[in-house]
């Protein structure tokens, strides 16, 4: 299965290219990459500007770029038929309306973490949400790098969709993404989020459960962007025998 790297010099891209390179994954290679400047790329495999020339020599997308960009992506998916793991965040609500078309025509896996930690996290999410009950109140805290363009991050919504559906609500009718001023007390359903930007900071997501007396905390941290890498890879072994339709990190893991 030859896999395509679109944004192969990125923060992402590169490490599944460097994953790729190893060997270590047997039964996938790398059908190359994108980027804006293919001529400053020193590479014994295909480095174009053009994502199309992409898609057509890939089996098989694993897309960590840009909004912009993945709208691109996801209609070359179409076009060519090709299976789309998409891992880019801060979509709009049209965007996915149109992911969710798309996996009419392909198999399109969509996650905003392809880390198997945090995969494990949003299940623990949903299970306590839904068994601890209204008596315990929801805070999601993330911190990433200070070159995230987007806050709070898609990890930390996923996160919080995940809580507000156990508990039957609709996330934009719970969902407090900020607070300032005077902001009167808290609701007993929403969920808060607040917002770390800093240094190289990979990631850490921590959900609070806050009662009377007690509370509890779900934390997934990371300290190595690989991780990524290595579970789109282990997401993209796994899409390949797949119907078109559209799947997550946790039908990956049977969760």
């Amino acid at each position: 299965m030859k896999i395509g790297v679109p944004g192969c010099t990125g923060r992402v891209g590169a490490l599944i290219v460097k994953e790729l390179l190893s060997g270590n994954w047997e039964g996938m290679e790398l059908a190359g990459g994108t980027t804006r400047s293919p001529d400053k790329v020193n590479a014994d495999y295909l480095v174009t500007n053009n994502p199309e020339k992409l898609f057509e020599n890939a089996d098989l997308v694993i897309d960590f770029t840009t909004v912009e960009a993945s709208r691109t992506h996801i209609d070359l998916a179409i076009k060519l038929k090709t299976p789309l793991i998409l891992a880019t965040t801060g979509f709009n609500a049209n965007d996915e309306n149109n992911i969710k078309k798309a996996s009419a025509e392909i198999p399109l896996l969509y996650a905003a973490n392809t880390s198997i930690a945090v995969t494990m996290l949003d299940a623990l999410v949903e299970k306590a949400a839904a068994g601890m009950g209204p008596g315990f109140d929801i805070e999601i805290i993330e911190a990433h790098h200070k070159h995230k363009v987007d806050a709070p991050s898609g990890t930390a919504i996923m996160l919080g969709k995940t809580a507000a559906k156990a508990r039957q609500h609709n996330f934009d009718d719970v969902a407090v993404l900020s607070r300032e001023g005077h902001t009167g007390p808290r609701s007993d359903n929403e969920i808060g989020f607040s917002t770390i930007r800093g240094g190289d900071a990979v990631g850490e997501h921590t959900v609070y459960f806050i009662g009377n007396g007690e509370r509890l905390e779900l934390k997934q941290q990371a300290t190595n962007r690989a991780l990524y890498a290595r579970g789109a890879l282990q997401a993209a072994k796994w899409l390949k025998n797949q119907q078109p339709g559209l799947f997550s990190m946790r039908d990956v893991l049977g969760l």
